[in-house]
């Protein structure tokens, strides 16, 4: 389950930085979504386990969504000062 749960934590900064380059004018809630979608689809595991891993995970994977995004907009920000 840990190794889960790092391959989420990974694909969510990847998500996140793509769905904001891909979806610059869409809502939060979309980028959201489409980075969650983005998560479980590209998840190292079998088809049949990842509605799954969706399911008994939803809030880890909310919750890795959140702290990428949070990374991001840090990581703009070092960027700007810098």
């Amino acid at each position: 389950m840990l190794y889960i749960k790092a391959q989420i934590k990974n694909l969510a900064k990847i998500a996140v930085e793509k769905m904001e380059e891909e979806m610059k004018s869409q809502s939060g809630k979309a980028k959201k979504t489409a980075a969650i979608n983005f998560i479980i689809s590209n998840l190292p595991v079998a088809a049949w386990f990842k509605p799954i891993i969706e399911l008994f995970l939803s809030h880890f994977i909310d919750d890795a969504v959140e702290f990428a995004v949070a990374y991001m907009k840090t990581k703009q920000k070092y960027k700007q000062e810098g």
